[in-house]
């Protein structure tokens, strides 16, 4: 039984929706956390303005979804992440997935 990281960056907006899909799926999610992040990306050094002022958006904020699951539950994870994080707009998001070596996980 092999263990993968996934580690998905989206919009703050879509993380409960994402959350709450793994939460009703069959997907057994081993252990994992939560937090808020910023993303840099293709938006990046884009002036906007706001109340007569101009400001920089490089940085802007994401959730930062960390979660560990079994090698076969990996399609199916990152599937059920895409479907509820995809608003098909630029920004909404990456997925990053790591194997993880057996001897170096403990539950």
């Amino acid at each position: 039984m092999g263990v993968v990281q996934i580690v998905a960056l989206v919009k703050p907006f879509r993380a409960g929706a994402v959350l709450s899909a793994l939460d009703s799926s069959e997907i057994e999610i081993l252990g994992g956390s939560v937090r808020e992040a910023m993303g840099y990306g293709r938006q990046k050094n884009r002036l906007h303005r706001y109340l007569g002022s101009e400001y920089n958006d490089s940085f802007l904020p994401k959730v930062e979804l960390t979660l560990f699951v079994r090698d076969e539950d990996l399609a199916a994870t990152v599937r059920t992440i895409v479907s509820q994080a995809r608003t098909g707009r630029m920004g909404d998001g990456k997925i990053m997935v790591t194997p993880c070596l057996g001897e170096f996980i403990s539950w």
